[in-house]
């Protein structure tokens, strides 16, 4: 059946236009061979059009237009939404036959999270979903997502990885990163850009989160805050969109501030230590966990000098009191402290934890707050 989609008619079915002529043939009482006498065509080449086996090419609209009388426009026209519709219809097909491709990605997730739109065709919402991705098929999905590795991520080790669930958040966070107008990336400025940064620890979600998106964009850095999927386990993902952009994404698996400024420095870390073409995967070969472990230390140091937290842990009293007077001295958030000494087993993991501030995403919106 034939649809209307914003005032425009959509056929599921393809008329060639030797059927129109056909009856106009009939209507004007000419025979095919009456028309290859008044044309000059070959009888044979009207027969195969009129059957829809031969197309009507630009000089046959040109010699209907004078013997027809209808404008070569008219038969170029028919022509080509002939050839869009079969080519349309047999797109569908090629797609309807890779609805178990569709099984395989958080689908219901990515419309809750507006990413895509909802549509109870499956063989539309497969198409939606390739529109997603920027790719023509399941197959160029498989050879161009599903087998990328361009990402630096800190990574959960809770639950079972997802390539397509993670591949569908890397892609809504270049999408919003493409939103974002930057500057050309300068190192020594972006290293400037994370002191500001860094003061804002102290301020709550809706001062914080537009202020570091606009400091690190005028450095060259986006920062893209994408929420979580099923089956990803992802917090923090880096990599170059162009020579001189890169982008920062992050989610909130945690909820609590002290997991998201740590792993917005230990990216920024990649960032700032590393190259632009550089792979990161957590676990993979030891050189690439040297790296990782080099921006932890990137990430730690900023936010808590390596002397003070010495002199800190040093005579460190265990109590809450003494941990917010010395985010205080800092100029951050106590919850990053108490963080630091827990993954550093000074404490429990269940000691300090009301210090720490819980993030949650706004119904509208991918900032956290």
């Amino acid at each position: 059946m034939a649809r209307i989609i914003a005032n425009q008619f959509v056929p599921d079915y393809a008329v060639h236009p030797g059927e129109i002529l056909e009856e106009y043939l009939n209507t004007l009482g000419i025979s095919q061979t009456e028309l290859a006498d008044r044309t000059g065509l070959a009888g044979k080449t009207i027969n195969e059009i009129i059957k829809g086996k031969a197309p009507v090419t630009s000089r046959t609209a040109l010699i209907l237009e004078r013997t027809i009388g209808h404008p070569a426009q008219f038969w170029s026209n028919l022509q080509q939404l002939y050839d869009e519709t079969q080519a349309r219809l047999a797109d569908q097909k090629q797609l309807e036959s890779g609805l178990e491709w569709l099984k395989r990605f958080p689908v219901r997730e990515m419309v809750k999270n507006g990413w895509i739109k909802a549509l109870q065709d499956k063989g539309k919402q497969l198409a939606e979903l390739l529109r997603f991705f920027g790719v023509a098929s399941p197959a160029q999905w498989d050879l161009f997502w599903g087998n990328r590795q361009e990402v630096a991520f800190r990574q959960s080790q809770k639950g079972t990885n997802s390539v397509e669930a993670i591949s569908a958040w890397l892609c809504q966070g270049k999408i919003q990163a493409q939103a974002i107008q930057c500057g050309h990336f300068n190192r020594e400025r972006f290293k400037n850009t994370l002191t500001e940064v860094r003061q804002l620890t102290r301020e709550p979600p809706e001062v914080f989160h537009p202020r570091m998106v606009e400091l690190c964009a005028d450095v060259g850095v986006a920062v893209a805050f994408v929420r979580e999927l099923p089956k990803t386990g992802i917090f923090g993902a880096t990599r170059w969109l162009t020579p001189n952009k890169a982008l920062i994404q992050l989610s909130l698996p945690y909820k609590s501030d002290d997991h998201l400024w740590f792993t917005f420095f230990h990216e920024a870390g990649h960032i700032f230590l590393h190259g632009k073409k550089d792979i990161f995967l957590e676990e993979v070969g030891e050189q690439n966990q040297e790296k990782e472990d080099k921006a932890n230390q990137f990430a730690a140091d900023l936010l808590i000098p390596p002397k003070q937290w010495a002199r800190f842990k040093l005579s460190f009293p265990r109590t809450l009191a003494s941990v917010e007077d010395f985010a205080d001295t800092l100029g951050i958030v106590p919850g990053i402290v108490v963080g630091r000494l827990q993954r550093e087993n000074v404490v429990d993991f269940s000691w300090g934890n009301g210090l720490k501030h819980r993030l949650v995403w706004q119904q509208a919106g991918e900032s956290g707050e």
